[in-house]
């Protein structure tokens, strides 16, 4: 399960979890980033990777 306080505790921790994330949780951290602690860069790193999902789900559903 996913640690939301851990995963955003520092870059390190948000490099090791990002690449195993699903669009569902990378969604999460960014609300709760945006929420909570509202920092410019791991909100635009966050909003990167969901965008990066988001848009691979887009596509595999539009090529089905």
């Amino acid at each position: 399960m996913l640690n939301i306080e851990e995963a955003l505790k520092n870059w390190t921790t948000l490099n090791e979890c990002l690449p195993g994330l699903d669009e569902k949780d990378v969604k999460a951290l960014l609300t709760h980033e945006v929420s909570h602690d509202n920092r410019a860069t791991l909100v635009e790193r966050l909003h990167q990777r969901y965008n990066a999902l988001r848009v691979a789900r887009e596509r595999r559903e539009l090529l089905r």
